[in-house]
């Protein structure tokens, strides 16, 4: 089974919540335990200190009375929470605190036989471990039947040891304190957990989930089905990833229309004429033509070819636009001659039809940067397309003129004009707005895309300005330089 990052994330969540509890709760015990035994050891040390410092413990031990002591161990006893005993130099307790549990359970290696049943035995080699040490845990030397935190501090008169005053700290009050402050942990612990599982669940909300509707939203568009749309709509990464998406798949369908229309129209244009191409011949061939006709039909399969021909050359042209294969020749030259070179080679087609191009030009040179051929080949389809769908007996103007930093070329028919429903798509490829096609058997319907690439690929503009039964204007600027 796949795994995927919400399982792995959830696992990770679980089986760190797993490893801290353990660790909050052991470690946590550890620690919190160490912590309050030093606290309490350090505080009992202090407390021990002053005590055995004290004036009056100092002086009734040099003297033998302990009636004041007893009631100072009582009272400071309750104070720190710990049981206290004071010692003389031979280790026998004077005073002990009254809420002191001890065992009288000793034996003969604790407490020594003949004495006092309340004498300490305490080797000597420990005297000086108590010098430095703060606290030590046992249940000092079989004093008491439990565990306690014991502090002992001895009572110096003059460099002589009068005796000791001993702190004990029952263990068992510790423990409880561990497991309250432990409890406390824990709890800290479960609400930063259940806090965690929060953000995670609004990550399964608005990372997740999403993420599962883009992946299927991808899953769908590659198995071909670009009408599907990925409903993610929030205002995030998340939805502008998803938005991104579904404008892809439409350009995607869009596209796919396009290239399918592409071929319909591809097909037809050139289906056309290799119809009439192979009749022709055929009927030549099987002699169906009479040998004084053949030359008229000759011409008309001339016709045809140089139709497949210019079809042929314009389809090239555009893949190289569309693939951006062509590498354009930017370079400065100028406009004025090249409008000059291009009309001059329509001055045949035009004397056929009596029809005058007027050119006029914004200064004697004009020069501009762009890639020459292809703008010779915009102001070539240009003129073709003006040409051709102008009246008889009538003119084409070409003008430039000079506005800010860009040059604007126009050419301008008096001719049929372009229907007001057409001028948005005359740019599309195969478009003819002579639907019968009777006027323009020769067209492709290419030549306008060809001029709306080229000056697209310029990152300039080019508009259309037309009036049916009174003639089109194109206008397209160039970057104009000294």
């Amino acid at each position: 089974m796949r795994k995927t990052v919400h399982s792995k994330l959830i696992g990770c969540y679980i089986l760190i919540g797993i490893l801290s509890f353990l660790f909050a709760t052991a470690g946590g015990s550890h620690f919190v335990e160490i912590y309050l035994e030093g606290e309490v050891g350090t505080r009992l040390h202090d407390s021990a200190v002053r005590f055995a410092s004290d004036e009056i413990t100092v002086q009734q031990l040099a003297a033998g009375d302990i009636s004041g002591l007893e009631k100072l161990a009582d009272i400071l006893s309750t104070g720190e929470g710990a049981g206290i005993l004071v010692l003389d130099q031979d280790f026998q307790v004077l005073v002990q605190s009254p809420d002191l549990d001890y065992s009288l359970s000793y034996t003969e290696s604790a407490v020594e036989a003949s004495s006092a049943p309340h004498t300490i035995t305490i080797p000597d080699s420990d005297l000086d471990f108590w010098l430095n040490a703060q606290y030590t845990i046992n249940n000092f030397y079989g004093y008491f039947s439990s565990p306690h935190l014991n502090v002992m501090v001895p009572v110096e008169n003059s460099d002589v040891t009068e005796g000791y005053v001993t702190y004990h700290y029952d263990m068992q009050q510790l423990y409880q304190k561990r497991s309250g402050l432990l409890g406390i942990l824990q709890m800290v612990f479960l609400a930063v957990y259940a806090l965690c599982g929060v953000l995670l669940l609004c990550y399964q909300k608005w990372i997740h989930i999403p993420l599962k509707q883009i992946i299927k939203g991808a899953s769908e568009y590659a198995n071909g089905d670009l009408s599907y749309r990925i409903p993610v709509k929030s205002e995030d990464e998340m939805g502008y990833l998803a938005n991104t998406l579904n404008y892809m798949a439409d350009k995607i369908n869009q596209n796919g229309e396009y290239q399918r229309t592409f071929i319909a129209n591809v097909s037809h244009d050139f289906r056309s004429p290799l119809t009439s191409i192979k009749g022709y011949v055929e009927a030549i061939l099987d002699g169906t033509i009479p040998p004084e006709l053949q030359d008229k039909y000759l011409n008309i399969i001339s016709h045809e070819a140089d139709r497949l021909e210019k079809l042929t050359r314009s389809l090239l042209v555009l893949n190289d636009l569309d693939e951006r294969k062509r590498m354009m020749n930017i370079r400065r030259f100028d406009i004025n001659d090249v409008i000059k070179n291009t009309a001059n080679t329509f001055e045949g087609t035009c004397s056929k039809k009596n029809i005058d191009l007027e050119l006029l030009l914004y200064g004697k040179e004009l020069f501009v940067e762009a890639d020459m051929e292809q703008i010779q080949q915009v102001l070539y389809n240009l003129l073709d397309n003006a040409i051709k769908f102008s009246n008889d007996n009538s003119s084409i103007n070409i003008e430039t003129s000079v506005k800010n930093d860009k040059v604007f070329v126009s050419v301008k028919d008096h001719g049929v004009g372009i229907p007001k429903e057409s001028l948005s798509k005359v740019w599309d490829r195969f478009y003819k707005t002579d639907t019968s096609r009777g006027k323009d058997r020769k067209g492709t319907g290419l030549g306008l895309s060809i001029v709306k690439e080229i000056i697209k690929a310029h990152n300039q503009n080019i508009n259309v300005i037309s009036t049916e039964g009174v003639g089109t204007e194109f206008i397209f600027t160039l970057k104009k330089v000294k």
